[in-house]
């Protein structure tokens, strides 16, 4: 469960691919994304969709195409 995958996002119109990979955490999981070399994690809220933990520099709109493409794998 923990083997690295690549998840491709069309943001503003251009396909972008980003390394990312599953991280278990309790009973439930992370998903850990590669923005710029900076790892952003994302983790599955009561709602079922995605919230990123901690900040770094990246675009706000490019982080809710991230967390909208993985509420739909």
């Amino acid at each position: 469960m923990n083997e690295p995958f690549v998840l491709e996002v069309t943001y503003q119109n251009k396909p972008l691919e980003f390394p990312a990979a599953f991280q278990r955490y309790g009973y439930t999981y992370r998903i850990a994304v590669s923005i710029d070399d900076h790892n952003y994690i994302f983790e599955p809220d009561e709602e079922g969709t995605y919230r990123v933990l901690g900040s770094g520099d990246a675009d706000p709109g490019l982080l809710k195409a991230v967390a909208d493409k993985l509420k739909r794998l």
